[in-house]
């Protein structure tokens, strides 16, 4: 039978569990950081793990948009689109607007 939510002392309901192993070491860390920042282990390590999952995601969309940015850059070189009459409107209302 699964164990009902707990409410952290945030107010959020935990539902889940993650669990991990450790090296003596590593504990001994992670507990002096925790206790430098006043914080339980358990809100250190969760709130350290969501940033740098955040981070994660971030940079590989970062990455993502780079790449398909880039492919639609070089595309646009390679073919580009055939002048019609909005952008030249535009490319005249832009010299007029600055006198070039």
């Amino acid at each position: 039978m699964p164990k009902p939510a707990m409410q952290s002392p945030r107010g959020r309901v935990r539902g889940e569990r993650l669990e991990t192993r450790v090296t003596a070491d590593q504990k001994s860390l992670i507990e002096r950081a925790a206790a430098l920042q006043g914080r339980t282990v358990t809100d250190f390590v969760l709130s350290s793990v969501q940033e740098a999952a955040r981070r994660a995601i971030d940079e590989h969309q970062r990455l993502d948009l780079s790449v398909r940015d880039s492919e639609t850059f070089v595309e646009a070189l390679l073919n580009p689109q055939p002048v019609n009459d909005r952008l030249r409107d535009t490319v005249r209302r832009y010299r007029q607007a600055t006198g070039v």
